[in-house]
């Protein structure tokens, strides 16, 4: 089993998990008027922003604002244990949506040009903070949207299942910019008041940062680390479903009937956007949770992206040993259809396990269980034992040339052109294609030649199917493609359809959607392409016994003219 070794929330609201804790349950939020801080146009931004004296607290010489938040919040987690992470059974996991997004916007920063300029992806940022701690494994970076925390947490307790490693030290960070705020403004998702997730009168959302860690291991402890999944919507890459649809199959997945009694409540994402607390409350109701008291923290923190997961899950840990539910922070009136119960005041219990969920773009969602002192609901552990099965369907795509198979197929063009030809020439009757940035075309043209070989070989239900993916630049591509439009101060119009795409898991969604794929959809960022790390993180997506068969690999899209897809599709069982 994995348990929680130890954790560390540094936020607005304190440095400490105890510090966090307690100014929740004293009611304070970190939310704060910030208007025109970063100059755009109509800018109304309520957020949760470190001032610049917690700044000066936690900054690390040699490393940027976003680094020096993740290693002071580990630092603070580790310094609980008499953890070696210098030893090779320790992996380091980052959890972000932008990593350091920030230096590709602000120019010169109050860090040197050499850093700034040593940032290409958010693995390199990872690269950094796991040297600056004293890491030897490779770092791996879930990016995954909004879900990234919780997706984090559950690749780090199958790591530790299959045996792949001993411990695992998670970190979700993000720090917030010009960059990301002038694109959730472009999507119209930002509230100007404070947020009031559920609320009848909510607006929108707030923005947050903070850094959270959480330290597991398989020795023992007070928290155990129960069951998890993540499962896409198949149906917008931006819009939550009304149906609720992958949130109801990620809680359908981990919550027993002969369990709903045990819970003593349900950790909503809780955006306080329209139509994503909506969607939940239905998945919460279809999930035969309505009896489940729900909460949201996003009235403290606002929403940190990367971060929200992790802290999230060590808030709610915090709360329920000491006995309480956290209130819902700016909820009155429930305005929503689905039948759930929200409070704004705190209450008491006694009951020892709570429910974890979140969504995001890309479609995906996740949940997962966590329970003090029970057994209930972990891993099997007999997953240890797993072996994955190549079906012999691959697809090469260079900018020059592309492999079906093994075999070289004629197409006419060269990089950006040969993937519109091979669109032409083989699917013809997605117009959508066109909207997508260049990882998401790359991404959608492999697949879909990867299936088409694939033909009826393999009897892979949409339920049954994950999609798993490598890269190391992240979305670098579509992030440039979007400073464009918000370079120029005096000529600023972030454009939302450019934004979406500078999420990397996007490309997971768009080929979920196409071929109606309701599994697990990940997005994984490397330092490089670890074939030995990588086969270890597809084997521990199969701990999902769900999960039958997944297409995966590495998918690079640096600009029009350099890219690479090398995808299979692999399977559990020997073919």
């Amino acid at each position: 089993m994995v348990y929680k070794v130890a954790d560390n929330i540094l936020s607005p609201l304190g440095a400490t998990t105890a510090e966090n804790y307690r100014a929740v349950k004293a009611g304070r939020s970190a939310l704060a008027r910030n208007d025109r801080r970063w100059l755009l146009p109509d800018e109304q931004l309520t957020a949760s922003l470190f001032s610049k004296e917690q700044e000066s607290q936690f900054l690390v010489d040699g490393l940027s604002r976003f680094e020096s938040m993740a290693v002071t919040s580990v630092r603070q987690a580790l310094s609980q244990t008499t953890l070696d992470v210098s030893q090779p059974d320790v992996v380091f996991i980052l959890s972000t949506t932008k990593a350091d997004v920030e230096l590709l916007t602000s120019g010169t920063t109050h860090q040197t040009v050499a850093v700034e300029e040593s940032v290409q992806s958010p693995a390199d940022s990872a690269v950094h903070i796991a040297k600056a701690l004293g890491f030897t494994t490779e770092p791996i970076v879930v990016c995954n949207a909004c879900t990234s925390g919780l997706s984090a947490l559950i690749l780090a307790s199958r790591l530790l299942t299959i045996g792949a490693y001993e411990y695992a030290v998670v970190c979700g960070a993000d720090s917030q910019s010009r960059f990301i705020v002038s694109g959730f403004q472009s999507l119209k998702a930002l509230s100007p008041e404070m947020c009031r997730p559920f609320d009848m009168e909510r607006m929108g959302l707030n923005l947050g940062e903070a850094a959270a860690t959480m330290i597991l291991g398989k020795g023992g402890g007070a928290w155990t680390i129960g069951r998890g999944a993540v499962r896409n919507d198949a149906s917008h890459i931006s819009n939550p479903i009304k149906t609720g649809e992958g949130s109801y199959r990620a809680l359908s997945a981990v919550v027993g009937d002969d369990r709903l009694s045990s819970y003593a409540f349900v950790n909503a994402h809780g955006t306080a956007t329209i139509f994503n607390d909506q969607m939940e409350s239905v998945a919460i109701q279809r999930a035969g949770l309505s009896t489940v008291p729900v909460n949201a923290y996003k009235g403290y923190y606002g929403h940190t992206m990367g971060a929200a997961g992790v802290l999230e899950t060590i808030l709610s840990m915090a709360a329920l040993d000491d006995h309480t539910i956290l209130g819902t922070r700016g909820f009155e009136e429930l305005g929503v259809s689905g039948n759930v119960t929200l409070s704004a005041a705190h209450q008491s219990t006694d009951k020892r396990s709570f429910v974890k969920m979140l969504s995001g773009f890309g479609g995906c969602n996740a949940v997962q269980i966590f329970s003090r002192g029970e057994e209930e609901g972990v891993w099997s552990e007999n997953t240890s034992l797993l072996g994955l099965h190549a079906t012999g369907h691959t697809v090469l795509i260079l900018p020059d040339s592309v492999l079906v198979d093994g075999k070289e197929i004629d197409v006419e063009g060269k990089g950006k052109d040969l993937l519109t030809a091979l669109y032409r020439q083989y699917v013809g009757d997605y117009p959508k294609f066109y909207k997508m940035d260049g990882l998401s075309r790359l991404g959608f043209m492999a697949s879909e030649l990867l299936l088409q070989a694939e033909g009826n070989d393999v009897a892979a239900e949409g339920d049954n199917r994950a999609v798993v993916l490598f890269n190391h630049s992240s979305s670098v591509s579509a992030d440039r493609a979007y400073l464009d439009t918000i370079a120029d101060p005096n000529n600023c119009f972030p454009s939302p359809s450019v934004f979406v795409y500078t999420l990397p898991n996007i490309v997971t969604g768009e080929i979920a959607i196409r071929h109606h794929y309701h599994g697990e959809t990940s997005f994984y960022i490397l330092p490089r392409r670890d074939e030995a790390l990588m086969v270890s993180i597809l084997r521990a997506t199969f701990v999902d016994t769900a999960t039958r068969s997944a297409v995966c690999g590495w998918l690079d899209y640096v600009d029009d003219q350099h890219f690479m897809a090398d995808l299979q599709i692999v399977t559990t069982k020997s073919m």
